[in-house]
């Protein structure tokens, strides 16, 4: 878990279209982050 204001990890997983991105890729910019378990679920 991180904590408020902790930096998170770098990590690299592909796109829609199979190209790479790395979090890395945005330094510098605002980030949203949206993981959720299962699509068509309520969140």
């Amino acid at each position: 878990m991180l904590d408020v204001g902790q930096k998170a990890p770098d990590f690299t997983l592909p796109d829609q279209n199979g190209s790479n991105v790395s979090l890395s890729d945005f330094l510098g910019k605002k980030v949203v982050l949206w993981f959720f378990p299962k699509a068509s679920t309520p969140g």
